[in-house]
């Protein structure tokens, strides 16, 4: 008889360790009005069971932190994070009576007024199984970014036909819009991937406009970089048949010279 797996339930905090607000708007209005919003560090109660500092109603959001919101696929669990990356994540164990929005829809949400902190985990796990990989390539964005930006420096026009070239094959196979965001929400990584792609532009922005590049050619590496990351977190669902493995490719960089060297 095969065996269930147990069900891990996370939460993402500041890097201070402290929760923020489950409704970011609601919190902008909160502070808008002058008022303090209550929060709970975890890091400071790790192995112990904590109760909701100011609970509110089961289970509606008539505050900006009226529960403990827990994920059971941490690669969701930036998508109601107010400051976005860095967070830590920690394994928490909902106890007493359990809660959500509505079960047929937010199937890895639970919420509960009490929990018990079990451990920090690491922080990567926020963005799937696949973090590693898409913090590796994000630490590599801004000598790529420079990189590419001295591509085009050295020779403008070959560099602008071959970027065009990858591109129209971008936007026809909507590698990006459609293979890697719709892979991503079918294997709930979809805040995950959101959350890198903002990450990887700016980053590769940054660097390739620092290094004197036209918007033009920003643009460009933005998309590269953008690319590159959704080609590293989606590597393992997109792989079935040679079609997609060229969709693959494509999302890390063939077509574009040396393809960026970051583990698969």
């Amino acid at each position: 008889m095969a065996r269930t797996r147990p069900v891990v339930h996370y939460m993402a905090t500041r890097p201070d360790g402290t929760v923020p607000p489950t409704d970011v708007y609601l919190a902008r209005y909160y502070r808008d009005q002058g008022e303090t919003i209550p929060t709970v560090n975890l890091a400071d109660h790790i192995g112990e069971t904590i109760d909701h500092p100011s609970p509110g109603r089961k289970w509606y959001t008539d505050k900006p932190f009226g529960y403990f919101h827990m994920y059971s696929r941490p690669g969701e669990i930036l998508e109601r994070i107010e400051d976005g990356w860095p967070v830590r994540l920690f394994v928490v164990e909902p106890l007493g009576e359990t809660g959500n929005w509505g079960g047929d829809f937010y199937p890895y949400w639970l919420m509960s007024q009490q929990i018990r902190v079990v451990r920090e985990a690491e922080a990567w796990r926020a963005f799937g199984h696949r973090g590693l990989q898409v913090l590796a390539g994000l630490a590599k964005l801004p000598d790529l970014g420079r990189q590419w930006a001295a591509e085009w420096a050295a020779d403008p026009e070959g560099t602008r036909r071959m970027y065009e070239a990858w591109q129209k094959r971008v936007d026809r196979t909507r590698a990006l819009t459609s293979w890697a965001s719709c892979r991503a929400q079918y294997s709930r990584r979809e805040a995950g991937l959101q959350a890198a792609d903002q990450l990887a532009g700016d980053a590769a922005a940054q660097a390739a406009t620092a290094a004197g590049a036209e918007p033009d050619t920003v643009a460009m590496i933005r998309l590269r970089a953008r690319c590159l990351i959704a080609g590293q977190l989606m590597f393992d669902r997109i792989r079935a048949d040679e079609y997609e493995q060229s969709i693959r490719g494509l999302l890390l960089g063939d077509g574009l010279g040396t393809p960026a060297s970051i583990p698969a």
